[in-house]
């Protein structure tokens, strides 16, 4: 861990939480060396959605401001932002005046694209209205019924197949049985998954199979979706591949990666577990 960019994280270890605005907080840690260990099938197109439930400020009388918000970091970005550190930045507003919700949107986007390395997209909602950040359920067939054997909880790309005489398909399949763990604290993440293709029809069972092999996994949010975006297109080769997962909430804050194999409008979604 010493060699690690990691070793300097403020992840997993106790820290004073800051009372002013402090962007220093940030931690960004390069996408490059999780991808050279992958066999990437070409440029993707995708981002790290992250939805923020504890955001606050002071406007300028010194009243307290709440907002939800939502935070997209493109797949192409340089850098990823460490999570705990991305929270320790959001409370460092806690005690510090803005003029207002504009002030501190133009702040948020300006810190986040320096960290990250490209344009960080930053929309902050009002608590009060109706459709902000709103669930809904994954569209597509579940996975989680079938009855199968499992032994492999380590991600073992080999268990994908395609299907006995399969024929080429369009299809979305869902699971709600991912589980990896925190690289640093070792601590649970919990998500669903989304995987949208068309190509030869995978088989089901392999690729539940294939999600459940995360469970003992340990890596960041981000690096899980791109292993699993690699390690699906080898075994398809599709036309095309969606896969992305919807983290649960921890700290205030949940992540949302999702890559791609063509450009297309961002999803904007929450499950109930969120």
């Amino acid at each position: 861990m010493s060699d690690s960019p990691l070793a300097q994280a403020p992840l997993g270890r106790a820290v004073a939480y800051p009372h002013s605005y402090d962007p220093s907080q940030l931690f960004p840690i390069a996408r490059a060396q999780n991808r050279s260990a992958l066999r990437m099938p070409g440029p993707w197109f995708g981002a790290d959605i992250w939805n923020a439930y504890e955001v606050s400020w002071l406007n300028g009388r010194g009243l307290p401001r709440v907002a939800l918000a939502r935070f997209t970091f493109p797949a192409d970005s340089a850098n990823l932002v460490e999570s705990k550190s991305f929270k320790l930045y959001l409370n460092s507003f806690n005690e510090s005046r803005f003029s207002s919700q504009e002030e501190v949107a133009a702040t948020l986007q300006a810190d986040l694209s320096r960290a990250a390395g490209a344009p960080v997209s930053v929309e902050l909602m009002n608590v009060g209205a109706a459709d902000a950040l709103g669930w809904q359920p994954l569209e597509g067939i579940c996975l989680d019924e079938q009855d199968i054997a499992i032994e492999h909880y380590q991600p073992e790309a080999g268990l994908l197949r395609i299907a006995p005489g399969a024929e080429v398909v369009s299809e979305t399949l869902v699971s709600h049985l991912l589980k990896s763990n925190c690289p640093v604290t070792g601590q649970p993440d919990w998500g669903s998954v989304q995987v949208r293709y068309t190509g030869p029809r995978i088989d089901p069972e392999s690729l539940l199979k294939y999600i459940v092999s995360f469970r003992r996994h340990t890596e960041f949010h981000e690096h899980c979706v791109e292993r699993m975006y690699c390690d699906i297109w080898h075994a398809l080769q599709p036309t095309s591949l969606f896969v992305m997962a919807l983290y649960t909430r921890r700290g205030g804050l949940d992540i949302n990666p999702w890559r791609s194999s063509q450009p297309e409008a961002p999803p904007v979604l929450r499950t109930v577990r969120q």
